[in-house]
């Protein structure tokens, strides 16, 4: 085993900015093997609307937590944790690199940082909450959270039930906001970590979003929904690129509205995405394509 500090090489960045590729790239570079830390794309059967890497980047690096359970399956940040960090000691016996890539905040904070002690859920007020979401629509939930918790209702993906669920549930058990009670104590790693995020301008970021969602709709992203109508109550359906098809296939909008629909939050999502990742500074922020300068930045921090 190589005596050299190992290493976690954690790319960050919006949808649509080329995490994927660049993470490709450097494990390339590095020898290494790639980990992601995207909350979807650990799910089979959605490789279209999660972005899952293609056919040639998984054959360019080897790959985990791509397409490895069912949207069935109930997974979290603490399973995620608890999983990666058991995969990165046996990869790092004989790697001293591994790349993570993903645009999940949380699951990069539980990674890197592991996650705070929160109150366990409240089995009553999650029925209760279950039963609202179905009777009265996400967006009442989404209300009572922004006024519970401004701050973290500015960073956590309002389309994502699970989600503004778990974060009233932390709010209504413990009576203060949940953003207050992420202690911000960061676990000890035994390895070195450097971060890296993928930077273009806004502009640019949201062409590239666009036309990503295009090449979807032609890749097959409505027969991909179509064919999970059957799992759609499952959290891990409850998300951009699958919400707006399935009000589509209940005849509530337009093919055409749903991609629009589609196109807007994903670059809402990105945008969330971003205020999130800005708050830490331990992130460098390069362009995607300026590899040398990503190494250099890299190698400077190991």
């Amino acid at each position: 085993m190589s005596s050299k500090r190992k290493t976690l090489v954690v790319v960050v960045g919006p949808t649509g900015s080329g995490k994927s590729a660049l993470a490709v790239r450097l494990a390339q570079h590095y020898g290494a093997p790639i980990i992601s830390t995207d909350s979807r794309q650990v799910y089979r059967g959605m490789p279209i609307g999660t972005a899952q890497p293609t056919a040639e980047e998984l054959a360019a690096a080897k790959h985990y937590f791509i397409a490895d359970r069912s949207p069935e399956e109930e997974f979290n940040c603490g399973r995620y944790e608890t999983e990666a960090l058991a995969l990165l000691d046996k990869l790092f016996v004989e790697c001293d690199t591994v790349v993570a890539v993903g645009g999940s905040g949380l699951y990069v904070q539980a990674l890197c940082e592991g996650m705070d002690d929160l109150p366990e859920a409240d089995e009553e007020l999650r029925k209760s909450l279950k039963q609202r979401l179905t009777n009265e629509g996400l967006s009442s939930l989404v209300e009572q959270l922004r006024s519970l918790d401004k701050s973290y209702a500015e960073v956590v993906d309002l389309q994502n039930p699970a989600r503004v669920m778990r974060a009233l549930e932390v709010c209504l058990v413990s009576g203060r906001p949940y953003s207050e009670l992420r202690s911000g104590r960061v676990a000890k790693r035994p390895f070195s970590i450097v971060k890296v995020g993928t930077d273009m301008p806004r502009d640019v970021l949201y062409d590239r979003i666009n036309r990503r969602v295009d090449m979807m709709v032609e890749q097959g992203l409505v027969a991909e929904v179509e064919r999970l109508l059957p799992l759609r109550h499952c959290n891990a359906l409850q998300t951009v690129g699958y919400r707006e098809l399935f009000d589509y296939f209940d005849g509530a909008i337009t093919l055409d509205e749903a991609i629009e629909l589609i196109k807007r939050n994903s670059r809402r999502y990105a945008k969330r995405q971003l205020t999130w990742f800005r708050r830490d500074e331990t992130i460098g922020w390069l362009s995607p394509d300026d590899l040398d300068k990503i190494i250099e930045f890299i190698d400077a921090l190991r």
